[in-house]
């Protein structure tokens, strides 16, 4: 402790300071609470509902929110909240976390800021890490909840869409940190409202808060999947692009030309222009592809991928030149820095062009499954509106949780003094000492009936040290964490006197070991560490499985000069030290100058680990910021709004861009070209050369004009309006989808080369960011313009559907559940689909119509 510290006491005992009066406040209700009936108690949780639409807030509302659910849980589940527990529940609805001890019945300290942050009717998550202990606390505490009229919900991972609906409507949703997640993202991938399984992300109380936001926060949420669009079609097209012929656009356009409708001459299939990097087909070019993919009508929305994959073809081949713009080595397309003429390692053309470079150049076309969605555990909870958390031990992290989350830790005085005694390390010069001397320490309690739990790091050790105690004749039982029942009742039962549990520090997380009297009087749990953790939470975690509520207990770890934490970051001077010592074999050396270099090992770890989750946040940032864009669009489509507004936009967007790029300064304004590249894209009538002598805004202005007034020609040829807006929202939804998909896998393509950057003296998150922004500027103009170009070429005739762009496959985290996924018996047949009938038609025009 400090000096400050010593003076004006810790953070922790400022906080609790400050909230005691009102801890008063909840106890001092208790006899009130206690006279009401059964009825006048649930009918409280309607009547704070009424004075918080009256005007009342949470925080006036929860001295008597919190007395009633303390009277509540006592009727309902016989267990009445310590004042410890209350002062629990007062930091969680601040939006802070608590770190109360093992044992402190963290579990119902949750109960309190649920019920009270429930009344609003927006929802609450109580987030844990795994479905056993969501569904165990769901059953358990739900009957508090239900008890005074409110709904729980549980979601499992082995749950469908509408059962996950259900329960996330929910006044409280239990649910696992994986689970919560990845509903997320995937309601984010919905063609349709009725999809969405989630409400708004409200308030989160997240049990084991360190497990799940710091732990598990180094590995983001992947959902990957097959895009609609294989690898072949990119090959396809390479091939259809090598027959077509290079043609040239000849003649001016004039005033007369274009009142007379006559067009420049073209030849061949499509034109080029270096300068812009922008090709297009001729109208004999497009009639080829037409015939090439055996398609009618090239413009159509549903021949969209086709569309842009010769466009890319076309590109690769005729404007993107080996040696030039990128080498072939390795078996890889890599990008040439058109500036320095280095090659960028990791860097990828964005939206499918370095696929058709790929194809070109006859190497494997990287785009076989993909990323579909991702995010990382920081950015998803900060979405929440108000987050809190508790765990046993989160006070080492606190700088973490301040920095990133924006939450302070507050430690809460347990309700018994704590009676454990956790002994100096005992450290020896090799590990087959230090095993030995673990075994003889098991064999000793275990002879006088007092339980032992042993603590490994991995699965291995566990195994190892159950082989010698085999050998010894001595009963145990072997835990690994796998997270289900059985387990937490073996954990549950490593108190009972005689016990010997060998466990993987994790193993049973969450679930208390209670002590029988034998065992008390024996001197409670003996915890047996047989290794230093990186963290010292994760320590601090397996000595707190003893001591809980008062009980007597104790803890030691066991440690070798050969153990990977001693050896990598143990000082020279320590091990030096120690071997001079002379120390003899077997001979166990207790120093708190070891014990003390441990600890500064640790937390140079720590420091490490956080250093790598900062790292992963900061290139996440990026993609986060992007993500909120992209997600905002997708929902105004759900929510059926009005798109006009935004295709007037990208009309004015893309003429304008168009113009200033045709513009050449010295020449003037290019109208050829312009007419090239703008008019398959919005069909206004040919500019001539006596537009060309209009200033640059009122040639924008002309354009955007005109492209407006044939927009609402197309508005006409709609049987209604509402038809013409839900077409728009179609295209939309289909081309953001699709861009975006293709956008996160060029992003995680970049990430995952991008590192290289440091050995040209640059900041590789720096290019990242730099990279990223370009490319998201790409994929945007890239919306606009197929947008454009398929409301403008759209035939009526055929009813345009909304549509995944791309299947789900599965998640990275979809190995780390007890309950895979439920399988379909059958393969799931999507509406583009041919019907499985053999009637040659697409499942949605034959057999899926009649559904």
């Amino acid at each position: 402790m400090n000096f400050i510290e010593k003076v004006f006491g810790t953070h922790s005992d400022r906080e609790l300071k400050r909230i005691m009066p009102l801890v008063d406040k909840v106890e001092a209700l208790r006899p009130t609470m206690q006279a009401l009936t059964d009825e006048q108690l649930r009918a409280k949780t309607q009547e704070y509902k009424d004075r918080l639409a009256n005007g009342e807030t949470l925080d006036d509302l929860l001295p008597e929110a919190y007395a009633t659910v303390r009277e509540g849980a006592k009727r309902a589940i016989g267990l009445e909240h310590y004042r410890v527990q209350i002062i629990g529940g007062i930091i969680l609805h601040q939006g802070r976390i608590a770190e109360m001890r093992t044992g402190e019945g963290k579990t119902l300290v949750s109960t309190l800021p649920a019920y009270l942050n429930a009344l609003e009717g927006k929802g609450v998550h109580i987030v844990t890490v795994n479905d056993y202990l969501a569904k165990r606390d769901a059953e358990w505490m739900g009957k508090v909840h239900e008890f005074l009229g409110l709904t729980v919900g549980v979601v499992l991972n082995d749950m469908d869409n509408d059962e996950r609906r259900k329960q996330y409507a929910c006044d409280i949703t239990y649910i696992t940190n994986n689970e919560l997640g990845f509903d997320y993202l995937r309601d984010n991938m919905v063609i349709y409202k009725e999809q969405l399984v989630q409400r708004d992300l409200h308030y989160a109380i997240i049990d084991e808060v360190d497990s799940v936001l710091i732990d598990e926060a180094r590995t983001p949420l992947i959902i990957s999947g097959q895009s609609g669009k294989s690898t072949r079609l990119y090959e396809v097209a390479d091939i259809l692009a090598r027959q077509l012929q290079k043609g040239e656009a000849s003649g001016e356009v004039t005033k007369m030309t274009a009142i007379m409708g006559e067009e420049i001459t073209e030849t061949g299939d499509f034109i080029v222009n270096e300068k812009d990097k922008v090709v297009t087909l001729t109208q004999q070019g497009v009639e080829k592809v037409e015939k090439f993919f055996n398609i009618e009508n090239l413009a159509d929305a549903e021949n969209l991928e086709i569309q842009h994959n010769v466009d890319l073809a076309l590109r690769a081949n005729y404007l993107m030149f080996r040696d030039q713009d990128y080498v072939v080595k390795d078996d890889q397309v890599m990008i040439v820095d058109e500036f320095t003429g280095r090659i960028m390692p990791g860097r990828r053309y964005s939206d499918g062009l370095h696929q058709a470079i790929e194809a070109k150049e006859h190497v494997k076309v990287k785009r076989e499954s993909k990323t579909l969605a991702t995010i990382t555990f920081q950015n998803f909870f900060n979405k929440y509106d108000k987050k809190s958390g508790m765990t046993g031990t989160a006070l080492t992290e606190e700088k973490e949780f301040r920095d990133i989350y924006g939450m302070d830790v507050v430690v809460i005085p347990t309700n018994r003094p704590v009676a454990r005694i956790d002994l100096d390390d005992a450290v020896y010069m090799t590990k087959k000492e230090k095993y030995r001397a673990v075994v003889d320490e098991i064999e000793k309690a275990h002879a006088k009936g007092q339980p032992v739990l042993v603590g490994t790091i991995t699965i291995d050790i566990s195994e190892l040290l159950s082989g010698m105690l085999k050998k010894r004749g001595i009963p145990h039982k072997v835990l690994n964490a796998k997270f289900h029942e059985l387990e937490a009742e073996i954990v549950a039962d490593a108190g009972v006197h005689g016990a010997v549990t060998i466990a993987t520090n994790m193993a049973g997380r969450g679930t208390d070991i209670k002590l029988d009297d034998i065992s008390k009087e024996l001197g409670g749990l003996k915890i047996i560490g047989t290794e230093r953790h990186e963290s010292r939470r994760i320590d601090n975690q397996l000595r707190g499985r003893s001591g809980r509520q008062g009980d007597p207990g104790e803890s030691r770890f066991y440690i070798s000069l050969e153990d990977d934490l001693m050896r990598l970051f143990g000082s020279e001077r320590l091990m030096n030290m120690f071997r001079s010592l002379g120390v003899a074999e077997n001979e166990q050396i207790e120093h708190k100058m070891l014990s003390s270099a441990i600890e500064k090992a640790q937390e140079k770890i720590e420091t490490n680990n956080y250093g790598i989750r900062k790292n992963l946040l900061e290139y996440d940032q990026v993609n986060n910021e992007q993500r909120e864009i992209i997600y905002k669009e997708r929902r105004r489509v759900l929510d059926g709004e009005s798109m006009r507004d935004s295709v007037l936009k990208m009309i004015r967007d893309v003429s304008e861009k168009y113009v200033d790029m045709c513009n050449e300064v010295e020449n003037g304004m290019n109208i050829n070209e312009l007419n090239r590249i703008l008019l398959p894209i919005i069909p206004v009538q040919p500019l001539t050369e006596e537009d060309a002598k209009m200033s640059v805004s009122d040639l924008k202005a002309k354009l955007e004009k005109e492209a407006v007034a044939l927009y609402e020609e197309k508005e006409k040829i709609f049987p209604t309006l509402d038809e013409m807006r839900e077409f728009e929202r179609v295209v939309i939804l289909k081309v953001i989808d699709r861009k975006w998909m293709d956008h996160i896998d060029d992003m995680d393509q970049l990430r995952q080369g991008i590192g290289l950057q440091a050995y040209g003296q640059k900041d590789p998150l720096v290019e990242y960011k730099m990279s990223g922004f370009e490319m998201f500027d790409e994929m945007l103009s890239g919306i606009q313009e197929d947008t454009l170009r398929l409301i403008f070429h759209v035939r009526v005739e055929e009813k345009v559907e909304r549509e995944e762009v791309a299947k789900v496959t599965g998640t990275n985290k979809d190995d780390t559940v007890a309950n895979a996924p439920k399988k379909r018996a059958e393969e799931k047949i999507y509406p583009n689909d041919p019907c499985p009938c053999g009637s040659g038609k697409k499942y949605k025009q034959c057999c899926g119509r009649k559904k």
